[in-house]
């Protein structure tokens, strides 16, 4: 790869006097001052790295954000433009990305968020990934195989390029199973470490203070993410069970939606700790028997076991929709289109793929909970019918 290459696009030039900040004021929170530590090395000549994120829905555009947040202020170390994967679409008769990157603001997912103005939104995968050495991946997990067709096909991948995904989700291939992390590392050949957290996307937008955790396959990912996206109001924990943050966002989901089925059955609290434990309980021990190396701490000490677990049992996507589902009876295509502004469930998608892979080894009837929640999602069992049995 060339020097040219790697130069300074006139975008980037622009940054270098910018005040770039964003209109949200980051919550002061009180934390021991420590010197910067130095980053390992580029694979690119300029000794920079370069971050793109692909996808640009709200989790997407919030975790974009803090990110170019941070290169900005480590522009020593980092190239200061981030660019952001948008798929086109049209708000008020313009174009998407002409939209962020004329306003900074998401229009369509995260409308009231300035967003900063070294986060560029550009429309084709291969010109977001250009010379980009850490690659964030967050698209719903459906279009996951697409972007990395594309990706494969393009042979844009920087070498010496490492990744990370913040999606939700599973791969099961008959009685196997995989996690998106080992997807992602399988078809593009990069490094890949996993993130997950207590972290509803507005709430990391606005910069109110929470943890996330990021699974690492070693010391050099820990340091380079952390960089990324450790900052005051969004705190990093780097571990290394990749394996076990990548299943415990992924499994939550499905405990997500029993929770919101006792919302619709308007049952009080007892019942949803209840469930709330034993999701938990199947998470771990799902798991420890069927991935290797997985730790139970990541369950229970990391911002990406109990404590999003949580979270996502009193707010988001899942835990809405199951309720609206428990109360109207719909099918959950009609209440995600209804609800969900173009964003998609993950819960159901892992519900069906989770008890595909435990009928195949004949294990379902040891994880009554995910059992009960594939029942009703899919085939017409009494959201009432969830607590027989656990």
């Amino acid at each position: 790869m060339s020097q040219a290459s790697v130069a300074s696009s006139p975008v980037e030039k622009m940054f270098d006097n910018m005040d770039i900040a964003s209109t949200v004021t980051t919550p002061a929170v009180t934390r021991p001052s420590s010197p910067v530590p130095s980053l390992p090395p580029s694979p690119l000549p300029s000794g920079k790295h370069r971050v793109a994120v692909i996808g640009s829905g709200s989790w997407g555009t919030a975790l974009a954000k803090i990110a170019a947040e941070n290169v900005f202020k480590r522009r020593g170390d980092f190239h200061t433009e981030v660019r952001m994967w948008v798929r086109e679409k049209q708000v008020n008769g313009k174009k998407l990305t002409e939209v962020i990157n004329r306003t900074h603001r998401n229009e369509r997912y995260l409308p009231d968020i300035t967003l900063p103005k070294n986060l560029t939104a550009v429309p084709h995968l291969k010109d977001v990934v250009k010379d980009a050495t850490l690659i964030v991946f967050v698209t719903p997990h459906q279009f996951l195989h697409t972007v990395l067709r594309e990706l494969q096909r393009s042979n844009a991948i920087t070498p010496g390029a490492r990744a990370v995904t913040a999606i939700k989700g599973v791969e099961v291939d008959g009685t196997d199973i995989s996690t998106f992390a080992s997807l992602i590392e399988n078809k593009v050949g990069t490094p890949c470490s996993a993130l997950s957290g207590a972290n509803i996307a507005l709430e990391v937008a606005k910069g109110q203070f929470c943890e996330t955790t990021i699974g690492t396959p070693g010391p050099v990912d820990s340091a380079l993410w952390s960089a990324v996206f450790d900052a005051p109001s969004f705190r990093v924990s780097c571990v290394d069970d990749v394996a076990g943050v990548s299943l415990s966002g992924a499994l939550k989901n499905i405990v997500a939606l029993a929770a919101g089925f006792v919302d619709g059955l308007n049952l009080g609290g007892n019942t949803k700790a209840a469930v709330i434990r034993i999701g938990l309980q199947e998470m771990r021990e799902f798991c420890m028997e069927f991935f290797e190396g997985a730790k139970p701490e990541t369950f229970s000490n990391e911002s990406a076991g109990v404590a999003d677990l949580i979270t996502t049992c009193y707010g988001g996507r899942n835990r809405k929709c199951a309720e609206e589902f428990a109360k109207s009876g719909e099918p959950f295509e009609v209440i995600e289109k209804r609800l969900l502004n173009g964003q998609k469930l993950q819960g159901t998608a892992t519900a069906e793929e989770v008890n595909r892979f435990l009928v195949a080894r004949r294990r379902q009837k040891s994880y009554p909970l995910f059992e009960k929640v594939y029942k009703i999602s899919f085939e017409n069992m009494s959201p009432k019918e969830l607590f027989a049995g656990l």
